[in-house]
């Protein structure tokens, strides 16, 4: 499981890595660069899947076919 995500902002442009939660899904995050709030694209559970280089650890489980106990909160 990969913890750690690039996440780009689509407003500046800036990157920044940042640290995933493993037990939920992150769906607001402030760019530290301009101050953007950044909420998950449609149809993607967190703000990792759609601007991180890495998608969420729930995410990562259910494509490696081990999901673990987390729920996503994507609908399935």
């Amino acid at each position: 499981m990969i913890y750690q995500s690039i996440i780009t902002c689509p407003n500046c442009g800036a990157a920044k890595t940042e640290t995933m939660p493993d037990d939920a899904c992150q769906v607001l995050y402030e760019c530290t660069s301009c101050g953007a709030r950044l909420r998950p694209k449609a149809g993607d559970c967190c703000v990792f899947c759609s601007y991180g280089s890495v998608p969420c650890p729930p995410i990562q489980a259910e494509r490696s076919g081990k999901p673990d106990n987390v729920v996503c909160g994507r609908d399935h």
